[in-house]
């Protein structure tokens, strides 16, 4: 089979996506037709539309774009089924009834930003990064009814630098997926397919991480870890959702900070979320055996920072912050 014999429609949103599409269109890849997200209303008065970067580029090289609300609406399913796709590509989209996944007759493959089986779920590069792992990566598999558990096709790995925040490494998924993709469209052309089941990967499931989404609460700083562990799970929510405190004041009042950047110091022993700061250059917060000296970070309602800036203006001396077992009314 030819390139340009495979039907192909692909499926994604964001800029990981768009990517990754690029890449197959300037691959010589046959695709018929997109599937992205609706246009989300943006501005005070919502009157404004944004596309998706998938629409954006799909648009720019004349590529035919569907923008279901609902993936098992008639008209939708009709008009996919119209572009009479081999295979189906899917990249950081949503989860897809399985009238849509099974509807091709090569199948629905996924790109998925870890090396499955390990950090199945939603957040799978900020999992790895919070849990100090040195080495992650991009997998293509086959689509199957339980979520992030089909067949493996292919896989590709990247090292995580102790410094690297979820951006960077997501940045570094990203153009690793791409290629990815495109390989494995090049195994389905040839015929050298070899995929494998995930429970190859291990022997028991008490072994696997998962990767689940994230919500604000997840993201709260616990100042009775250790200094390696929160300076991991800094980076691993830098710059979002990015992770925070609650900050307390002298005279009662309390307030969130989000913390970006931060890096371990020796520190004497002090009550894990003691602050201290010398109201100019530096402003360093207790963990379980050591200290964080923290680089930026952004108060509630106001701008991101450098820690010289925030301190300007604000105060923090006899200032502390409080963990989530440690909750204060």
């Amino acid at each position: 089979m030819k390139k340009e014999d495979l039907r192909i429609v692909f499926m994604g949103t964001p800029e990981f996506a768009e990517t990754a599409l690029r890449k197959v269109v300037d691959s010589g890849y046959n695709v018929v037709g997109v599937v992205t997200m609706p246009d989300k209303p943006i501005g005070r008065h919502g009157s404004v539309l944004q596309s998706s970067p998938v629409k954006k580029y799909a648009l720019s090289v004349g590529l035919p774009v569907l923008q279901p609300e609902n993936l098992k609406d008639e008209c939708f399913i009709k008009e996919l089924k119209a572009l009479n796709a081999d295979i189906q590509i899917v990249v950081a989209f949503r989860m897809l009834p399985e009238m849509v996944w099974n509807m091709p007759p090569m199948g629905t493959f996924n790109l998925h930003a870890s090396l499955l089986p390990q950090y199945r779920g939603a957040a799978p590069i900020n999992w790895a990064v919070i849990n100090g792992e040195e080495e992650t990566g991009v997998t293509t598999f086959f689509l199957k009814h339980e979520i992030d558990t089909g067949d493996i096709i292919r896989q590709e790995k990247v090292s995580i630098a102790h410094t690297d925040n979820v951006e960077i490494v997501h940045d570094k998924l990203m153009y690793l997926g791409a290629d990815l993709i495109v390989k494995t469209l090049d195994d389905i052309i040839t015929g050298n397919l070899n995929t494998k089941a995930q429970k190859e990967f291990f022997t028991n499931e008490l072994e696997l991480k998962p990767a689940p989404k994230i919500f604000k609460e997840t993201c709260r700083i616990d100042w009775n870890r250790s200094s390696k562990q929160v300076y991991d799970f800094i980076r691993g929510l830098s710059p979002y959702p990015a992770a925070w405190t609650e900050v307390f004041m002298p005279d009662g009042s309390k307030f969130d900070l989000k913390i970006f950047g931060a890096d371990v110091v020796n520190s004497n022993p002090a009550e894990p979320g003691t602050i201290d700061t010398d109201g100019k250059n530096y402003i360093e917060i207790s963990t379980k055996d050591g200290a964080l000296r923290i680089t930026d970070l952004q108060q509630s309602g106001r701008k991101r920072m450098p820690v010289k800036s925030f301190l300007c203006g604000n105060d923090l001396s006899s200032c502390r912050c409080s963990s989530p077992e440690k909750i204060e009314e």
